[in-house]
């Protein structure tokens, strides 16, 4: 928690940290470095950190700081900035350096988490891909965008993380007090939808509440569950081999999301299977086995895992505490520039990854051609994502994520194109591979623009409030990419105009109808012995209100506070003029206590 820094005494008191029984206690020193490098994740707008309490290091007084080292400390990065504030010199750390090996004990360990995080990532699949394109034919946009809230509790979990992280029973173990139960109700919950799915999906219209209200408790049990697994990661792993604890979450969460959406698809097509000779996975099916796999990794859990004993310090893991300390960030002035940027930034895309793969459908484009066109889309990413980080690595990690925004909304505008000019089906071999291209360097941008926010996150958060700091950060940037998807797709169905013609031998009835898009809407004209025409499509009038948005925000908000929260040259964008160069807001000024 944050407290005031007190001046360190000749001899360094020791830490209470986290020690489990895979790490031994001669190598719980203080100086435990937590650096984690970004990681590009697929799935877009959403940026996961580990929940962690905080633990308070001994540093020194600003007086012991002789001048200029502050000005040399804001150019270091996390882990850097941290040794040096604590006096551990570079060349004592090489001096005790030696080359990683990964144990039977920490390969067992990884294979837990990765399986632990694909638990995750199946609902995830689901609410946020899978599902929403079944439903399209189903459903208006606006019923949709109802179905869109299910997604928020991911993007909120920051609300109850303090409660996962401090409430637990001993006898169980911190972490598994929490992931136990939420993994068998998760596979309670999606046997339940695989034993009703005739019955929510034969009638979808009808029961969209229902339905909503089943994912949104889905996915919010799966984001507790990932509060759990995020900081059981940091003690399950011994101290060399922590960081590959980003990597089992890139790898776990990304595999379970994609084997429920583009896998998924892709199966339950029964053109692709078809095609090509396999038989097909129904929904119903599909829930049986992922809850089997949550049973089974439970009772392996149960009593075949034992948790290790953690050394904690109580007064580092209150609730009030925490919240305390969560609402101290947020009364920052340049905190608060930040988050009212991070929850407006994404508006300018929204329109184009809320709608417009649904309105490609729409016009023809098959489910299984989109499931391979994001499955080629999906290594791109990952290669992507290491360029990227590259990029960021230096003192001036916001530029690459505001060059980034330029061909994000150049994309969304040519996907609003792509859809008005979409050819006729049978769709040609060069327009898919147009179609792939245009989804690879689309999500090439969303990549830098993930690892760029992320390392300048890394940079600005204060090592001595632990995880809650980039957790905060994270919140709002998934928040900002969650909140607008509702009223886009509700103001696809507001700005469409829809008419019913009914004709007969000798006249023509026009009857105003709310939409034209789903089978609901089709059917009721039908029975009036109607065509059902759209007239207007509010998609192009939402896509355009959108990237105006986005790129006036760019221009008027976000470029200008970049430059003063990291200061730099920045290109404006349009016309490549620099603009004068802006001196780099001091590390300090992110400190709790700092104003």
């Amino acid at each position: 928690m944050s407290s005031p820094r007190k001046k360190a005494s000749a001899k360094r008191t020791p830490q209470l940290r986290h020690r489990t029984g895979n790490v031994a206690q001669d190598v719980m020193e203080p100086h435990i470095s937590r650096h984690k490098s970004a990681v590009a994740s697929s799935l877009d707008g959403i940026i996961i950190s580990p929940r962690v309490p905080s633990t308070v290091r001994p540093a020194r007084e600003p007086s012991d700081v002789v001048e200029g080292d502050e000005v040399g400390l804001s150019f270091l990065d996390g882990d850097e900035r941290l040794r040096a504030e604590e006096g551990l010199d570079d060349d004592e750390e090489l001096l005790t350096m030696k080359p990683k090996t990964i144990s039977a004990r920490d390969k067992r360990a990884m294979t837990l988490l990765i399986i632990l995080y694909l638990i995750q990532g199946v609902p995830l699949g689901l609410a946020l891909g899978s599902i929403p394109f079944i439903l399209r034919d189903h459903l208006s946009y606006s019923q949709l965008g109802v179905f869109a809230l299910s997604s928020y509790p991911y993007s909120l979990k920051l609300l109850w993380s303090p409660l996962v992280d401090s409430t637990f029973f001993s006898s169980v173990g911190r972490r598994k007090s929490w992931i136990i139960p939420m993994q068998l109700i998760i596979g309670s919950m999606m046997l339940h939808i695989a034993t009703n799915v005739n019955r929510l999906f034969e009638h979808p219209a009808e029961n969209v509440h229902e339905l909503t209200f089943v994912f949104t408790s889905l996915v919010f049990f799966s984001a507790t569950q990932d509060i759990a697994v995020d900081g059981w990661a940091l003690t399950l792993l011994s101290k060399e081999n922590l960081s590959f604890a980003s990597t089992c979450q890139t790898i776990g969460l990304n595999t379970g999301f994609f084997a429920s959406f583009t896998v998924f698809l892709a199966l339950n097509s029964e053109t692709f299977c078809q095609k090509w000779g396999i038989p097909r996975l129904t929904l119903s099916g599909y829930l049986q086995s992922c809850s089997a796999l949550c049973f089974v990794v439970t009772i392996w859990l149960i009593f075949f895992e034992k948790e290790g004993q953690e050394s904690l310090d109580q007064s580092e893991i209150t609730i009030t505490s925490v919240y305390k300390t969560i609402w101290d960030i947020c009364k920052l002035k340049h905190v608060r520039s930040l988050i009212i940027m991070h929850c407006f930034a994404k508006v300018g895309f929204q329109a184009n990854e809320a709608v417009t793969s649904l309105k490609m459908i729409e016009k023809g484009l098959g489910r299984e051609d989109l499931a391979i066109v994001v499955l080629i889309d999906f290594p791109f990413q990952i290669i992507g994502g290491w360029l990227a980080a590259k990029w960021s690595s230096g003192n001036q990690p916001l530029r690459p994520w505001i060059w980034a925004f330029w061909p994000r909304l150049a994309f969304a505008l040519l996907s609003t194109l792509i859809v008005y000019w979409f050819p006729t089906p049978p769709l040609s071999y060069s327009f898919l591979v147009f179609l792939v291209v245009h989804t690879v360097l689309q999500g090439l941008a969303s990549t830098i623009q993930f690892v760029g926010i992320s390392a300048f996150h890394t940079r600005i958060s204060d090592p001595l409030i632990g995880g809650t700091y980039m957790t905060l950060l994270n919140t709002f940037t998934n928040l900002g990419g969650t909140w607008p998807k509702y009223f886009v797709l509700k103001g696809v169905d507001f700005f469409s105009v829809a008419h019913c013609t009914v004709k007969d031998s000798d006249t023509e009835l026009v009857v105003r109808a709310a939409e034209c898009v789903s089978e609901l809407g089709k059917e009721q004209c039908s029975n009036i012995g109607g065509e059902c025409v759209t007239e207007q499509d509010g998609y192009y009038y939402v896509s355009v209100i959108c990237v105006a948005f986005g790129v006036f925000f760019l221009i008027g908000y976000v470029i200008p506070t970049a430059r003063r929260l990291q200061g730099e040259f920045l290109f404006t964008g349009v016309m490549l003029s620099i603009t004068n160069c802006v001196a780099a807001l001091p590390i300090r000024r992110w400190r709790v206590g700092s104003e």
